[in-house]
């Protein structure tokens, strides 16, 4: 018996040092429901919840969830936002629904996620989550019968930047970093138990197509579209003035080394002239002299952001429009025929 018991600690051990990476998100087919009902309700308001479930090696498992009420006052959440989840967990725990948190979920509005917002609600989640995730859902995709929804997790070398906080060029050509490291997605597996899936069987009906099938071939998504160059365009004008910001800071470290330089080469002048006269040279350089104190470089983050906010609009640009044009020629043929 006491075998058993040092084999079974030194397991856990084991598994506690070295913990599987995590492979799949594994979310109960009523959390989905929920997610989709709360964040369709307050559309366009951007709106966020909790994920309860366990951390099962390489699986995360999410069984539940429940909302976070939306107040104007910023003070007011702050004041008890952390009253309401307490409050809310001892309340699932009474009913003994699984109340272990794994994270948090919220919406967005065409895929306009990738904020520095986000990225602070990440790491104070990590502090006592070391595996947590964010589980996004789009609802202005679902008139185009598509179910918008991703798992999010921050990488492990881009937390290791933004714990030491140093987004320079250098450091980020050091670690070999680029706008596509900072978050990586996570595959979702929607699941069910036996008696749902037998309980969704009953309520099939025996149509060969569903509103889902309708939904897709809809040939009229210009409104997709244009909101989606709107938010391209904003981007670009966010990227540009990012870009501006470094070349501002270039010019003045370049006027700066310029400064140093004419400095450095007077004060040689002038300590040649005093050592032919015997006395002793000046220091050729001077701490407290404006010209050699540093110019803080400006971070990287922000541009890498709206990087992979351009990136995110473009896809879903070029995949809405691949598929318009597939129905356009489908249309065609049949029209033809």
């Amino acid at each position: 018996m006491a075998t058993m018991a040092r084999s079974f600690l030194q397991a856990i051990s084991k598994d506690e040092a070295v913990a599987p990476p995590l492979r799949v998100v594994q979310i109960e087919g009523l959390a989905v429901l929920k997610i989709i009902k709360h964040c369709k309700e307050f559309a366009p308001t951007l709106v966020t919840g909790q994920l309860l479930g366990l951390d099962v090696g390489s699986v995360l498992e999410v069984t539940n969830c429940f909302p976070f009420p939306v107040r104007d006052d910023d003070e007011e959440i702050e004041a008890d936002g952390a009253n309401y989840q307490l409050e809310m967990m001892r309340c699932l725990r009474e009913v003994n629904v699984d109340n272990n948190t794994v994270g948090w979920y919220q919406s967005t509005v065409l895929g306009s996620y990738q904020t520095v917002e986000l990225i602070e609600t990440f790491m104070n989640y990590q502090e006592n989550i070391k595996r947590c995730v964010c589980i996004i859902y789009d609802p202005s995709k679902a008139d185009l019968g598509v179910l918008a929804l991703k798992a999010l997790k921050l990488s492990d070398s881009f937390m290791e930047l933004y714990r030491g906080g140093n987004f320079t060029g250098e450091k980020l050509r050091e670690k070999n970093f680029s706008w596509m490291d900072i978050f990586e997605e996570i595959p979702i597996k929607v699941s069910n138990s036996a008696l749902v899936s037998a309980f969704m069987t009953e309520l099939e009906t025996d149509a060969p197509v569903s509103q889902g099938d309708y939904d897709r071939l809809h040939s009229s998504t210009t409104p997709f579209l244009e909101n989606n160059m709107e938010f391209l365009i904003k981007c670009m004008d966010d990227l540009s003035g990012e870009q501006q910001k470094f070349q501002y800071y270039y010019r003045n470290l370049s006027r700066q080394q310029a400064q140093q330089q004419a400095w450095l080469q007077k004060r040689r002048t002038e300590n040649m002239a005093r050592k032919s006269a015997g006395e002793e040279p000046l220091p050729e350089e001077d701490p407290s002299n404006p010209i050699f104190k540093a110019i803080p470089e400006p971070s990287r983050l922000e541009s890498f952001l709206i990087t992979n906010q351009v990136s995110n609009f473009c896809g879903q640009i070029n995949g809405v429009a691949g598929q318009n044009f597939s129905r356009l020629y489908l249309t065609k043929a049949l029209h033809e025929n």
